[in-house]
């Protein structure tokens, strides 16, 4: 873990260009602001190039999936 002031040195670790949802994102390829919005990443609409979302890189916590129907069984038809 580094510490404190480690933390903030964007100096140190380069541009990071991020995809941030309610602000106005200008493409860093073309300039231009159509995005198309996926799960984990946004294309720009005119040159495709490709930004992570600034949301989807936040550390989270483990996906559990629990399906309701566990213990019944699954007929295929």
């Amino acid at each position: 873990m580094p510490i404190t002031s480690e933390v903030w040195k964007p100096f140190g670790r380069g541009y990071h260009a991020v995809y941030r949802e309610h602000e106005v994102n200008h493409c860093p390829g073309c300039g231009r602001t159509h995005w198309i919005i996926g799960r984990m990443s946004a294309e720009c609409a005119f040159c495709a190039t490709a930004l992570p979302l600034a949301e989807a890189s936040r550390p989270t916590g483990p996906v559990i999936i629990q399906h309701k129907n566990r213990d019944s069984h699954a007929w295929a038809a």
